[in-house]
């Protein structure tokens, strides 16, 4: 056990589950459980855990949680291989390019 950690701080821990913001890395993620004196965080669209400081990390509101998840899944969708190709416009308008536009 650290010394400088007080012997009730494992009960105010995080529960599995709860989003928070480690602020050592400024990343948010999702609390998967605890080893030791680290939190067990994962990235909220999955992928590989870190180890974040108990002390160092806050729970997120729910605008705080859908601002991170938003940037989360377009910083993924621009890393798609072709993600900055931009479709050429049909010279005959929207119903030529399959946008389902009606002509009457």
């Amino acid at each position: 056990m650290n010394a400088d950690r007080q012997p009730d701080q494992e009960s105010v821990l995080p529960c599995p589950g709860t989003a928070v913001r480690d602020i050592a890395s400024s990343r948010v993620g999702i609390v998967m459980g605890h080893e030791g004196p680290w939190l067990q965080l994962r990235p909220l669209g999955g992928g590989r855990e870190w180890d974040a400081d108990p002390a160092r990390v806050r729970p997120v509101g729910p605008a705080e949680l859908l601002q991170a998840r938003v940037a989360e899944t377009g910083a993924r969708s621009s890393s798609w291989p072709g993600a900055d190709v931009v479709p050429e416009p049909s010279p005959n308008g929207p119903a030529e390019a399959g946008h389902g536009g009606r002509q009457d």
